[in-house]
């Protein structure tokens, strides 16, 4: 085992990593006094170290979700000072690399077993620590070097170990103005500052020696000054060492004493004169004799100890004031002036003051040590008063509500603005008031419970607020603003949290709030509003953050269904019949473990349940095992869609388990959710779709969206793949329907006119409506106009036609005319005849179309109907021939021809001219012959060109 100097006892080191060496490397460093925390990821990490001190980090490369050097980045992200050492048994150049880069402190290859490399990995880990812990012991020292430095008290100056100066602070520069530039690299004594006086730069070559010798220097000297009279400095100089011992360079430093000799002076030239100095001072200076005992006693001694200074000769020495061991005497005779000792002492009322004692060796009549005693409780009070908002700001960054940071305020405002009674008011937009966060204890017990307040300016907290000011109020039963004649306090003040809040603060005292208070109160405030806004910044990122991984989620999700629809919209258009359409659907939905099993079925009517007719996927027998019962309730999912023909998703099928014995069945070939869509189109319904996932509630919404418009769309398709056998087969079912109700729109508008109208074809879809020919008999067209006028399907009507007791109109009517709607489905509708009291119908339905659907159609259009006869026909002959026709004629030749033939231009002799045609149709004479002209050579051509003659021939006689 490599020795090591135990830098690792009482240190924390976190591993990271899954790994059997993390592990058993963690033994390791508890045997020798470690501390030792083991996380699997990159994110237990970072919690880690956000939460507990760590002095080293030790990671594997491979980490779930994560690799080590990005956890290097992470904690980068965080410190730059904490140690990580990234392992791998799997790295090459690049990782060692990319670790490099994000600034890892070392990496170690492992070669065969790790830990046979545990001895080198234990030393890594040491140096990396004793790095960190000199690095940030050189920080510290830096620091303080610079807090020294920026003195402004003082003058300070950096020599190197000749004696050249290598740096003056600030201080030091403005004594001499512009004098300073260009002394960088002179030897200390020769430089501006202490030319002209004489002896001086002796002096101070003396004290610089002293310090490159390795003690500490120390003189009062004098240096010029602009207005002619020479300052007295007192001059310190210490050596500074490296770590070997070895000089490093020189600190001088120089207070200008010039005031405090000229003050000494002034004291032996005239003590009267120094006794009325001494009056308006608001330090206090006392003189004693070698054995403590006063000698004089500053006449202003009542301002910090509230003693007269008889009361104070009167307790005999100094030691019952400031405390014994003030300072060490053998010091002061050295040094001649002890600066800056801090003490407590407590006045005449019983409190305590900080202050801030100066003592010099004097000889003033009796008087051997001058104590000159300041009283900093104010600024002692400001000092931990920061500290302990600093604490507060700490606190802060890691609180995660405004709740928390109305609590830390709350907690923390004793200390920091010295009044116990606080609260926080944070806005709530909702109901446009300020409402209670916090309370101290104290506030509870002189204001009460808080409630919320209207933001309506009548009260301090929202007067506050609504003008982003603070309010001071030194007496709070004579502001305007604090209505409550109960209230048990005497000064409250209340400070805006910019649009977050109000915190408030009191005591029961009067006039509490001095310049201190405000200061402290107002920081206090404006660090909660930071960390207000960091908040809310952090809530709304997160809330950003949830709702892209869920975007992202949704998109991922819906990407991978449009696959699957993409898929099957390519396997749908390829498809040529119904059970290629189906199989084509149950193997996309399942291949590449999309979902683990889908079927399509329809209903049996005779049986009252839903038969299986394609699947795929991991069956396993369940379509022999469940049942498929057409009911709404209690029933497997297809039989529940097939009833209520709505799509029904089971989110979780273990839900329920003993109250439906299907989920049994379901739940033992692990299909934990289903989901199951009608195969509808225009009011046909071609079956179910149901899909069954391995995990529970995988069908969202976006999902069960996205299937049910697939089952549109393969009932669509099997709808076009019948109507395609529809053109291709010749055999058809005439079917002969009759109805007395009004619903439909020709039986509605017959019933109004008191006519018989029939339809023998002819019918149109225009981007305004369908158009319709219908012969009017029994009445005036001008009749069936106005009864026309009266209904709100008919949008408009034309006659074509007429005399006086009947003739041929077009009608345009607004809804879906019968005829279009059974031409999707493959269906023809050959007569309609509209009488004043009942309707007959003529539908012709190819074989390969199913004949329910088509009647329940025509009873959802036209209402009510009795089905009167039924035929099979045969349309070879005629068929393909139509087909072909009508696809050559554009819709607009289709028009004109239909109204010429309707309106009698064909007949002989002719009922209407080709003028009178095309005034109805709204064109010329020229336009209506050039499209009659071209219908019927397209007519011609199909009949003679492309049918050929003999088709069409007469059967030779018998």
């Amino acid at each position: 085992m490599v020795a090591t100097d135990g830098s690792l006892r009482s240190s924390h080191v976190l591993l990271v990593g899954d790994a059997r060496w993390t592990a058993e490397f963690g033994d390791r460093l508890r045997t020798v006094g470690a501390s030792v925390d083991r996380v699997g990821t990159a994110e237990d990490a970072l919690e880690v170290v956000r939460n507990r001190a760590t002095d080293c980090v030790v990671s594997e490369y491979s980490l779930d979700a994560a690799t080590g050097v990005e956890l290097v980045e992470s904690v980068r992200a965080r410190t730059s000072t904490l140690p990580v050492v990234v392992c791998t048994a799997e790295g090459d150049e690049t990782v060692a690399s990319a670790a490099i880069g994000a600034g890892v402190s070392d990496y170690v290859a492992f070669e065969g077993v790790p830990r046979e490399q545990f001895d080198d990995l234990h030393a890594r880990v040491e140096r990396c620590v004793q790095a960190a812990a000199r690095s940030a012991s050189r920080r510290d020292r830096a620091r303080q070097f610079e807090a020294t430095f920026g003195d402004a008290r003082a003058a300070t100056w950096v020599l190197d170990d000749g004696g050249a100066l290598v740096r003056a602070n600030r201080t030091a520069r403005e004594w001499l103005s512009d004098a300073a530039e260009g002394t960088d690299g002179e030897q200390f004594w020769t430089l501006p500052w202490w030319e002209g006086e004489e002896g001086v730069e002796d002096d101070v070559r003396r004290v610089v020696g002293t310090a490159l010798d390795g003690e500490l220097g120390h003189a009062v000297v004098s240096r010029p000054q602009s207005s002619g009279r020479p300052a007295v400095v007192e001059m310190s100089a210490r050596p500074v060492h490296d770590e070997f011992g070895g000089l490093v360079s020189v600190v001088v430093e120089g207070v200008d004493i010039t005031e405090r000799v000229t003050l000494e002076r002034n004291l032996r030239q005239s003590e009267e004169l120094h006794r009325v100095t001494l009056n308006n001072m608001t330090d206090t200076v006392l003189m004693t004799n070698e054995a403590g005992e006063y000698t004089y006693v500053c006449p202003n001694v009542h301002f910090i100890f509230g003693y007269t200074a008889d009361e104070i000769h009167r307790q005999g020495t100094i030691d019952e004031l400031l405390g014994t061991d003030l300072f060490d005497r053998d010091e002061l005779a050295e040094s001649g002036v002890l600066k800056n000792i801090e003490c407590t002492a407590t006045d005449k009322a019983g409190r305590e003051h900080t202050l801030l004692v100066n003592v010099r060796e004097v000889s003033i009549q009796d008087g051997a040590l001058l104590y000159s005693c300041r009283d900093i409780s104010k600024r002692k009070q400001r000092e931990e008063a920061l500290a302990t908002l600093h604490a507060t700001a700490r606190d802060f960054l890691y609180a995660e509500t405004s709740h928390e940071i109305a609590r830390h305020v709350v907690d923390d405002a004793p200390s920091v603005v010295g009044l116990d009674a606080s609260a926080v008011y944070l806005f709530d937009a909702e109901g446009n008031d300020l409402r209670p966060a916090a309370q101290s204890d104290e506030m509870r017990e002189l204001a009460g419970p808080l409630s919320p307040v209207p933001t309506d300016g009548s009260r301090l907290v929202s007067d506050s607020f609504l003008h982003d000011e603070a309010r001071f109020v030194d007496d709070a039963h004579k502001s305007d603003h604090i209505d409550d004649p109960t209230t048990g306090l005497g000064s409250v003040a209340s400070i805006p949290l910019g649009d977050h809040g109000v915190f408030v603060v009191g005591s029961a005292e009067r006039g509490r709030f001095g310049e201190v208070a405000r200061e402290l109160a107002d920081l206090l405030a404006a660090t909660a509003e930071a960390a207000l806004d960091r908040v809310r910044r952090e809530s709304r990122l997160r809330r950003q953050d949830r709702e892209l991984q869920r975007r992202n989620a949704d998109l991922t999700a819906l990407a991978r269904t449009n696959d699957i629809i993409r898929e099957i919209d390519q396997a749908l258009v390829a498809a040529e019949t119904r059970p290629e359409v189906e199989h084509a659907v149950c193997q996309r939905l399942t291949g590449e473990d999309r979902f683990a099993f889908a079927w399509i079925g329809v209903v049996d009517e005779a049986t009252g349940t839903v038969e299986p007719r394609s699947w795929a996927g991991d069956e396993r027998g369940y379509l022999d095992d469940a049942s498929f019962t057409v009911a709404e309730t209690g029933t497997e999912p297809a039989g529940r869609t097939a009833a209520t023909r709505t799509a029904s998703t089971v989110k979780n099928v273990a839900d329920h388990l003993r109250g439906e014995s299907w989920r049994t069945s379901a739940l033992s070939r692990d299909f934990r959710s289903a989901l199951s869509v009608p195969l509808a189109y225009d009011e046909f319904t071609y079956g179910v779709l149901t899909v069954y996932a391995d995990t529970p509630r995988a069908f969202d919404d976006t999902t069960r969206a996205v299937l049910s418009e697939l089952g549109e769309t393969i009932a669509s398709a099997t709808s076009a793949i019948e109507r395609k056998n529809a053109l291709l087969t010749t055999s058809v079912t005439r079917l002969e329907f009759g109805t007395d109700d009004q619903t439909f729109v020709l039986s509605r508008l017959a019933h109004e006119a008191g006519c018989t109208l029939s339809y023998r074809g002819g019918v149109q879809q225009t981007d305004r409506g369908a158009v319709v020919f219908v012969t009017v008999e029994g009445t005036s067209v001008e009749a069936v106009e106005a009864a026309a006028e009266r209904l709100v399907a008919v949008d408009d009507l034309r006659s074509i036609g007429a005399d006086g007791h009947g003739g041929v109109v077009r009608l345009r009517v607004s809804q879906p005319f019968l005829a279009l709607e059974l031409a999707d489905h493959g269906a023809v509708l050959h007569r309609v005849d509209a009488g004043e009291s009942a309707t007959s119908l003529v539908v012709e339905v190819p074989e390969t179309v199913d004949v329910h659907h088509i009647s329940r159609l025509v009873s959802n259009a036209v209402g009510p109907i009795d089905l009167r006869s039924k035929r099979t026909l045969d349309q070879s002959s005629t068929h393909d021939l139509r087909a072909r026709f009508l696809d050559r004629v554009t819709d607009r030749q289709l028009e004109v021809v239909q109204t010429a033939h309707y309106s009698g231009f064909f007949e002989s002799p002719r009922e209407s001219t080709g003028e009178e045609v095309a005034a109805t149709l709204d064109i010329s004479p020229a336009a209506f012959y050039r499209h009659v002209r071209t219908v019927q050579r397209k007519l011609f051509s199909t009949l003679f060109d492309e049918a050929g003659v003999a088709a069409f021939s007469a059967p030779p006689p018998e």
